[in-house]
C-alpha cells in the first residue's frame, strides 16, 4: 500500500546539537503502536483527562489505513547510532486531520479542504534540539507531497513567546482568530485551571514564503505606541524568592494605524512560578490573560490585524506582537 504513495519522502533525519532524530511518518497496522502517541501526549502536557482516542480508533484514523489523520514520530538514535522506528525511543510526535473550511462546501471541492493539527510535542528532556520545527517543517512537506493539501490551521496560546516565534517568524503563520478559553479548564504542566485557555487559531499556508514581520517601510519602530508594557515583580514563588514579569497598564487610547503589546518572555514559568496561595501572586497569569484578551478582541474587532512578532519589542526588554490595521 505504501508504494502508492511513493512520491512522498516518509522519513527525514534530524540533526542537532550533536543529536540525531529520525523524523517517520506512522504506517503501522499494529494497534499496540499507536499507545506510544497517548504517553508522549500525557508526558509533555501531564494532563490525562486530555487524551487521543484508544489505540483501535487511532491505527483507522490514520491515512495509511481508513482515515485522514497523519501522525509523525520523533525518534532518537539508540546508543550505538542506529536510527529505527522505535515505541521506546520515541520522543516527540505531531497528530492532525484533515477538516473542511466552508461546512455548507463540505469535501465536494478539494480547494475547500485544509489539514487541522492538533498536537505537536517533546518530551521535555529533548528541548533544545529544535525538534519542533523540524517536526512541523517535515509535517508541511509531507502534506505537499502526499495529501495535496496547501493549508494546515491550528491553535496556540498567545501568551507563549517560544511557540510565537515559530508560528510567526519561523513558519509565517497568520491569525484567522481569537478565541477565549478555547479548552475550558484546561491544567497539566503548560496550562492552569483557573487561567482560561484562550488561543490563537491559525492558518499556515504551506506555499507560501516564511514571513518575519518587523517595522513597515518608512515606519520608525520605535514610535508605535504599545499599549501593553510589561512590569517586573519580586514574588515568593514556587521556587522561593523570584523575579517575574507582570502585565502593564493597557491603554488602548490614541492608537492609530500600528500599536506594540508585550507578553511575558516564559509564561509557562509565569504558571509555575505563581503556583502559590498568595491570590495576589496567583493573580498575576490571569491578569495577563485578562489585559491581553481585551487588547486583542478590541484591536482586532475594529480592524487591526496581527502583523507580527518581535523577541525583543522597540522600547521594551522583552518580545511581543506588532498589530496594524488593515
Amino acid at each position: 500500500m505504501i508504494a502508492m504513495y511513493n512520491s512522498a519522502d516518509l522519513s527525514r533525519i534530524h540533526v542537532c546539537g550533536g543529536a540525531k532524530f529520525l523524523l517517520r511518518v506512522e504506517t503501522s497496522s499494529q494497534i499496540e503502536d499507536y499507545a506510544r502517541y497517548d504517553e508522549i501526549r500525557n508526558a509533555i502536557w501531564d494532563f490525562p483527562e486530555d487524551h487521543l482516542a484508544g489505540c483501535r480508533g487511532l491505527l483507522g484514523e490514520n491515512y495509511f489505513h481508513d482515515g485522514t489523520s497523519l501522525f509523525i514520530g520523533a525518534h532518537a538514535a539508540a546508543p550505538d547510532g542506529g536510527l529505527e522506528a522505535s515505541a521506546e525511543r520515541m520522543v516527540g510526535f505531531s497528530y492532525g486531520f484533515v477538516g473542511v473550511r466552508d461546512k455548507s462546501v463540505g469535501f465536494r471541492s478539494p480547494d475547500n479542504l485544509w489539514f487541522y493539527s492538533q498536537y505537536t510535542g517533546v518530551l521535555p528532556e529533548m528541548e533544545g534540539f529544535g525538534l519542533g520545527l523540524a517536526i512541523k517543517e517535515f509535517q508541511r512537506d509531507v502534506l505537499l507531497s502526499l495529501y495535496g493539501i496547501r493549508t494546515v490551521v491550528c491553535t496556540f496560546d498567545p501568551l507563549t513567546a517560544v511557540n510565537a516565534h515559530r508560528n510567526f517568524r519561523r513558519l509565517g503563520m497568520r491569525v484567522i482568530d481569537y478565541r477565549p478559553a478555547t479548552y475550558g479548564e484546561f491544567g497539566g504542566r503548560l496550562n492552569r485551571r483557573d487561567v482560561p485557555s484562550d488561543r490563537f487559531f491559525m492558518a499556515w499556508d504551506l506555499g507560501k514564503d516564511e514571513a518575519r514581520a518587523g517595522a513597515a517601510p518608512g515606519e520608525r519602530a520605535g514610535e508605535i505606541p504599545c499599549v501593553l508594557p510589561a512590569a517586573r515583580q519580586m514574588i515568593d514563588g514556587r521556587s522561593g524568592w523570584i523575579e517575574v514579569e507582570t502585565a502593564g497598564v493597557l491603554d488602548l487610547a490614541g492608537v492609530s494605524d500600528s500599536a506594540l503589546m508585550r507578553i511575558p518572555a516564559d509564561f509557562y514559568a509565569v504558571l509555575k512560578e505563581t503556583d502559590v496561595e498568595d491570590p495576589e501572586v496567583r493573580r498575576i497569569p490571569l491578569t495577563w490573560r485578562l489585559r491581553t484578551r481585551e487588547a486583542f478582541q478590541t484591536l482586532l474587532g475594529s480592524g487591526f490585524r496581527v502583523a507580527g512578532f518581535l523577541d525583543i519589542l522597540p522600547g521594551e526588554t522583552g518580545p511581543g506582537y506588532i498589530l496594524r490595521r488593515s
